[in-house]
């Protein structure tokens, strides 16, 4: 199916995950789709291989870590969550080099948690590592000093209008 890229969230400048100054980091931009749900886009490198060639699953956590918690900031900047507890499952290898996505949604939401479940997928649509988990709501500022910190949208020239899933 084919989903209408509806928004582009905010990046910042150090996050291992979405970072864009982040010289070791996957620079994942992520996207929210007209069916509620957030896509990365990602294109990890040798710095993030565990075997020659594969990404190292800690890398992988990371970015459905991301896709999960972005997942429950669309539609509201303000909604920020820290993971409680995640599952993952590792089902074929995850190459490096090459761009690839990540698909996340909330499953569900209640005042203080959230759920959510993501996957990255392989370029020919197989799913390479699934995740869920479970996160607490909180403000920003029980997290972190926010700040100072660079958080904001940039456009990029090959940001999609739409995708096929």
């Amino acid at each position: 199916m084919k989903y209408r890229v509806v928004g582009k969230q905010e990046n910042s400048a150090d996050c291992i995950v979405c970072g864009l100054k982040n010289e070791l980091g996957l620079k994942a931009a992520f996207y929210e789709l007209e069916n509620g749900e957030v896509m990365a886009i990602f294109r990890p490198r040798e710095e993030h291989q565990s075997y020659p060639g594969r990404l190292h699953g800690g890398m992988a956590a990371a970015i459905l870590d991301e896709t999960i918690g972005r997942a429950m900031m669309t539609g509201n900047r303000k909604a920020w969550g820290v993971t409680v507890e995640m599952s993952l499952r590792f089902m074929k290898p995850t190459p490096l080099n090459g761009e690839l996505r990540a698909f996340g949604r909330v499953t569900r939401d209640t005042s203080r948690i959230f759920e959510g479940s993501a996957e990255i997928l392989l370029p020919n649509g197989e799913v390479a590592v699934s995740a869920t988990g479970k996160f607490m709501k909180m403000a920003i500022d029980k997290i972190t000093d926010f700040t100072g910190l660079d958080w904001k949208v940039t456009p990029g020239k090959s940001d999609p209008t739409e995708v096929e899933i």
